[in-house]
């Protein structure tokens, strides 16, 4: 046995045994799949201890990269939107803009969008091709149609995907709008995150189809959903728990804040609602609802730190700062943005604190609502 098919044997071991890879179909179709072809471009691994985040590159056949390869880890492959491993000597402090997700993740995403034999599918972020290749491997290439944003990785996964025989239909293009062309399709699975979901999605589904998506917003908490589409054209459906976290598809990133407000004016007050509420998982996706146009920063004035919500929609903003052992909001702007938190919060307190699995997505053609 070669060291790629001894570590991708423990690989799938681990993920069987955790629990992330639950059925046999699944299990043949992770076997098919060798995640070392599509990460021959290399990865970066996060610079330990670095502030802010460095990223160094691995290339093929470097140390640790074939290890890597099969760690059940997510891989960044892309920095700030075009480099990549080869273009990098040293470090970069740049964000990250493409990934090769989790193993585990792929596997239980494909589970939980409960296929059946010859399902039709629509993948949202092609990414380096290796989910692309664990549907093809269950469904056959001729049921995957997956659309990618990049130009380029999109390029690389097709590359890798023939290096290994599969050829799905591979589209580049705004995954938002979907690709009407092969449409209906059964299902919808998406590896990006969205804030709403598309309404081309819920079109291109057939009725009594599922779309599996992470809805997140600006302030960094999201959750898995899988949506049920209705003869209406609405579509509905629960989150699914888990912590589920994806980059924002392009799209949908939040604009630059520019020049920052006046945050030494408006009107000040005690608030039993401190900002950890926007430390914990779950709170946050409620405040996150709340405040669906805000954005968060962190500032350091007069020795003390002020969590700040900015919300680039109305120009509103709050800071939030603890004063001898009080917190403190200072608040401006024509909506009150601690007071909509304040509100929804207790609203949710009210109900008993339900988790992110009670919640539920609903999507009409007025818009989209998460409730509990």
């Amino acid at each position: 046995m070669s060291d790629h098919e001894q570590l991708h044997r423990q690989l799938i071991d681990s993920m069987t045994a955790s629990g992330s890879l639950r059925t046999e179909p699944w299990k043949r179709a992770a076997e098919a799949v060798p995640r070392h072809e599509f990460l021959r471009g290399g990865f970066f691994r996060l610079v330990p201890g670095s502030v802010p985040s460095a990223w160094a590159p691995v290339v093929e056949e470097g140390d640790g990269w074939l290890e890597g390869c099969y760690a059940d880890e997510s891989l960044v492959t892309q920095i700030a939107g075009t480099i990549v491993p080869a273009d990098i000597r040293g470090e970069i402090m740049r964000q990250p803009t493409s990934s090769s997700t989790v193993p585990s993740l792929v596997l239980r995403m494909w589970e939980d969008l409960q296929v059946d034999p010859g399902s039709k599918v629509l993948e949202i972020g092609t990414g380096t091709g290796y989910s692309t290749a664990v549907g093809c491997a269950r469904l056959g290439e001729e049921n995957v149609t997956s659309i990618e944003y990049d130009q380029e990785v999109a390029a690389r996964a097709q590359t890798a995907l023939g290096r290994i025989g599969m050829y799905p239909t591979l589209v580049t293009g705004d995954g938002l709008l979907g690709h009407g062309d092969g449409a209906p399709y059964d299902r919808v699975i998406a590896t990006c995150g969205v804030r709403t979901v598309p309404a081309k999605w819920i079109e291109q589904t057939r009725p009594g189809g599922l779309i599996l998506v992470t809805v997140g917003g600006w302030l960094g908490s999201s959750e898995l959903a899988r949506l049920t589409v209705h003869e209406d054209g609405t579509a509905s459906g629960p989150l699914l728990g888990g912590g589920v976290s994806f980059m924002l598809a392009r799209p949908q990133l939040p604009p630059p804040l520019g020049l920052l407000p006046d945050l030494s004016v408006g009107k000040e007050r005690e608030t039993v609602t401190g900002a950890d509420v926007l430390n914990n998982w779950t709170s946050r996706f409620v405040v996150q609802l709340a405040v669906p146009h805000a954005q968060r920063l962190t500032l350091q004035q007069d020795a003390r730190t002020e969590d700040v919500l900015i919300d680039t929609k109305s120009g509103s903003w709050c800071v939030l700062y603890e004063e001898a052992g009080r917190w403190m909001v200072r608040q401006d702007g024509p909506d009150a943005l601690w007071d909509a938190v304040e509100e929804h919060l207790g609203r949710w307190h009210a109900a008993g604190t339900p988790a992110l699995e009670e919640f539920t997505v609903h999507v009409t053609a007025e818009g989209q609502s998460i409730r509990w």
